[in-house]
């Protein structure tokens, strides 16, 4: 006889049910659009997760149709994530910061039979219905409201639609390959493009992402994406927390940084996760506040470069590690987290926080590579910079909608990313091959630049541009928002870079504008800065 094991594919719905088995009781705790708190539990969760899936066969969603979402992040929004993939469709969350014609463009091309929408965008829903040539209905997410029903004819809403459904729904036997959850680029020329995940791709994203070195949730976290799960589903944390059962915190659409330290203090947050823009405005509100954020323990930054002078303000001030991370849409998005090895437990905490300024190492379940514009493979010494490239478990491998592989002709995914690794696999992002600046035939890294000048303490933050020039082609520009309160000079800001890099790697200027302009997932729009300041050097040549 010869011994086997049992096989079962990896669905999201294996996920649900584990939380409702084994952490029924565990809070998921939700702030509403309009401002309350909700109360709810896992078993609830996915309780009303089999109550969706079975409206949406009673509302006659066809299987495997991609099923939109333009919401914040709540509980209504998380049971949609388990409803419609676990009955075997497709759960489409769209930027709603994007331009009505990129969501029309988005909504058409996914071909999306049912919307689901906060209070908040029923205005845009009701401009843009005429436009959405395959939705059949759209749902607002909450109970029946007179004054919403009267702005759009046949609006359907959530809580009623559960009402009618079956609560004894069994989540259907599906192939772990089938697609789960669809996520448009936001970081693309022209139009955005479709990444569809599937359900093995998720399972064993939140599998790899949370092992030790990773994530490192645990069922006694309690848990905050502040990533919206419009953005590449909160970088997983919804199916993570669901497979260790950790308490759940949904921050709804205020995400200013006194309502989130006072929300961490309420909910006892220990681990959240954002961009570098929402913890800048955290250290704002608990500055403001006198908040000390107590509970947390470390928070998980990814989507653009941390300026390494957060590292320690957190760290001394607030008692909270911050972990630098690295994805994109097509990666699931976790390619590497920066946690540190055994050999560098015994540096000193300069050491190490120096060492956490990079993007980190990536988990087992993906690979990474530098190459040159050859593609030629380049040395992993921490020093060569080459063009990033990816592959593994929960890689893209085309974009919806085409054939064509999105891979190099051996099977590697161009992040578009200039980067060097290291002997461990520790790499730190130079720049975005489109924004780094190439000064008479060298490299100048904006991210570099940038951490300079976010360390002043009169600089709130900062973004470098390429700026033409009529002898060397480029050269560095800083545009500079000053902390309310101070009046740096362009003089003293230049003079913080002495010593810190080359000096043909100074900028050329520094000019002080109110704010910068963010993109649909909090990133500066580097490429408006381009066409506003892209000749500011070519002005007196």
């Amino acid at each position: 006889m010869f011994g086997t094991m049992m096989t079962q594919p990896l669905t999201i719905s294996s996920l649900i049910v584990h939380a409702e088995n084994y952490h029924g009781s565990t809070e998921v705790v939700s702030v509403e659009t309009d401002g309350s708190v909700q109360h709810s539990t896992w078993a609830e969760v996915g309780s009303n997760a089999r109550k969706l899936a079975s409206a949406l066969g009673q509302l006659g969603i066809s299987p495997g149709a991609r099923c939109g979402t333009i919401a914040w992040n709540n509980r209504r929004h998380l049971e949609i994530y388990y409803g419609v993939a676990g009955s075997g469709r497709v759960t489409h969350t769209i930027n709603p910061r994007l331009t009505p014609e990129q969501l029309v463009y988005i909504i058409g091309h996914a071909a999306d039979e049912i919307l689901f929408i906060d209070r908040t965008f029923l205005p845009a829903a009701a401009k843009l219905k005429p436009m959405l040539k395959t939705v059949k209905f759209i749902v607002l997410m909450g109970p029946r409201d007179e004054e919403a029903a009267a702005m759009l004819d046949g609006l359907v809403f959530y809580d009623e639609l559960l009402e009618t459904a079956d609560p004894a729904y069994d989540w259907p036997d599906l192939d772990e390959n089938t697609p789960s959850s669809l996520c448009y680029t936001s970081g693309t020329t022209g139009n955005p493009k479709g990444v569809q995940y599937t359900h093995r791709s998720i399972v064993l994203h939140s599998l790899g992402g949370n092992q030790p070195d990773g994530l490192a949730l645990a069922a006694r976290d309690t848990v905050m994406p502040v990533v919206p799960m419009f953005h590449v589903n909160a970088w997983g944390v919804p199916y993570i927390a669901a497979s260790v059962g950790c308490k759940l915190v949904l921050p709804g659409p205020n995400l200013d940084g006194e309502s989130l330290a006072r929300l961490i203090d309420t909910a006892q947050v220990t681990i959240a996760l954002g961009v570098p823009t929402i913890w800048m405005g955290l250290l704002a509100g608990l500055e403001k506040t006198g908040l000390k954020a107590e509970s947390m323990t470390r928070t998980v930054v990814g989507g653009s470069a941390l300026p390494p002078s957060m590292i320690p303000e957190f760290r001394d001030k607030y008692g909270v590690d911050l972990i630098h991370a690295w994805g994109m849409t097509e990666t699931s998005p976790l390619g590497t987290l920066n946690q540190l090895l055994q050999q560098h437990r015994d540096l000193s905490t300069d050491e190490q926080a120096k060492l956490r300024e990079g993007q980190g190492r990536p988990p087992y379940g993906v690979e990474l590579r530098i190459v040159d514009e050859a593609g030629h493979v380049l040395a992993r010494d921490g020093v060569t910079q080459g063009e990033l490239q990816i592959r593994g478990h929960w890689i893209v491998e085309s974009y919806y909608g085409q054939d064509k592989s999105a891979l190099t002709v051996d099977g590697w995914f161009d992040t578009g990313d200039v980067a060097t690794l290291d002997a461990n696999g520790y790499m730190i992002i130079r720049d975005r091959s489109k924004d780094i600046i190439k000064s008479g035939g060298e490299w100048i890294s904006t991210v570099e630049l940038e951490n300079i000048a976010i360390a002043h303490p009169k600089i709130a933050n900062a973004a470098a541009i390429a700026a033409r020039h009529p002898k060397w082609d480029e050269r560095p520009v800083v545009l500079a928002v000053a902390v309310p309160g101070t009046e740096p000079t362009e003089e003293e800001i230049l003079a913080s870079y002495t010593g810190k890099v080359a000096s043909w790697q100074v900028p050329d200027r520094v000019i002080f504008v109110k704010d910068l302009p963010l993109g649909a997932t909090g990133k500066v729009m580097k490429a408006k800065l381009r066409e506003t300041y892209g000749d500011v050097l070519m002005e007196n040549a």
